[in-house]
């Protein structure tokens, strides 16, 4: 039953991200120069829906690896959804009043914090897959990573509505006049937020991808140096290894790619801990937005599955009867 309601689900999110892509095409080509960074922006994003589109079908991807990545793709794509039109503009005014704002700003900081809690438990899926291969079946489950996320986006929310509840419970709080979106926080809180959301977990990924790379190095070269006195039967655990350290190294250039990316706001956010915090520059969403637009295009470099779950998708396959049982790998 529940694999049949799954089945259901994917189509239903297939027809709908091709109704929206091809609404976000038409748009963009008879809209205004104004409107075309937001429509270029949502084009963008249907990119990143059909990488959890490609997970949701097909049986042998629902391993906790892709699943850590699934939940990344989804906190990546809330970000970009409720990032604002005005933001695209370059201008300061909000025009969908002061509780639109205050959810806006819940819902992105939310969806800022879930990301950085899945990079940190795919840092710990590879430490664990390369450090320490042996237990990582019995160690790393889809059933334990299923709880793991559930508890890093319920952690997210609490967090999230403890730090910003003066803001949802009056919003518009700190506005002086129409058209303002305003978040005000003093200097120990957002000093506790980027130590907490930012650099907390940031020396955490650090540490764990230092180790993954140093054992890593020398799983290489214990392979070189074995390679000709390799037999049949240790073949197949030499592809593991290959596959594990090919996985820690796409998933390291995922990391790499998000801290270049979220970097300038986290600054943005201490330089103006102690004012008026309106809409960032169009320069800082532009960052965070080449983030989750630069995921599927890493993941179809490196990932052969992944270019035919593409296929799959685009040869409407995925709308056929069975597709959950198609040979991805």
């Amino acid at each position: 039953m529940y694999n049949k309601i799954l089945e259901i689900m994917c189509k239903k999110l297939f027809i709908l991200t091709t109704d929206v892509f091809f609404t976000s095409l038409t748009m963009f080509l008879n809209v205004k120069s104004a409107d075309v960074p937001h429509i270029r922006h949502i084009t963008l994003h249907e990119c990143l829906i059909l990488y959890y589109m490609s997970l949701c079908p097909c049986r042998q991807l629902h391993t906790p690896s892709n699943l850590l990545i699934l939940s990344l793709s989804v906190s990546d794509s809330l970000l970009g959804l409720v990032t604002i039109v005005e933001a695209h503009r370059q201008t300061d005014c909000w025009f969908v009043g002061d509780l639109m704002c205050s959810l806006h700003v819940y819902v992105a900081s939310i969806s800022l914090s879930a990301s950085v809690g899945v990079m940190v438990l795919i840092s710990v899926d590879r430490y664990v897959a390369i450090c320490d291969p042996l237990h990582y079946p019995t160690r790393v489950t889809v059933t334990r990573v299923k709880m793991c996320v559930c508890m890093c986006w319920i952690g997210c929310f609490v967090y999230v509505s403890g730090f910003l509840y003066e803001n949802l419970a009056q919003p518009g709080l700190y506005n002086t006049c129409y058209g303002q979106c305003v978040v005000r926080v003093g200097y120990s809180r957002a000093y506790f937020d980027v130590a907490l959301s930012f650099i907390a977990p940031i020396t955490v990924i650090i540490i764990l991808y230092m180790r993954v790379f140093v054992t890593a190095v020398s799983q290489a070269r214990a392979m070189r140096s074995h390679v000709a006195a390799v037999t049949l039967q240790c073949s197949g655990t030499v592809t593991t290894k290959k596959s594990e350290l090919k996985a820690a190294r796409t998933l390291g250039v995922v990391v790499l790619v998000y801290l270049i990316c979220y970097c300038p706001y986290y600054v943005l956010c201490l330089i103006t801990c102690d004012s008026d915090l309106t809409i960032p520059p169009a320069s800082v969403v532009f960052m965070m937005c080449i983030s989750p637009c630069l995921n599927p295009v890493i993941y179809a470099l490196f990932y052969p599955w992944f270019r035919k779950a593409l296929r799959l998708i685009f040869s409407l396959q995925i709308l056929q009867p069975g597709s959950r049982e198609t040979n991805m790998l």
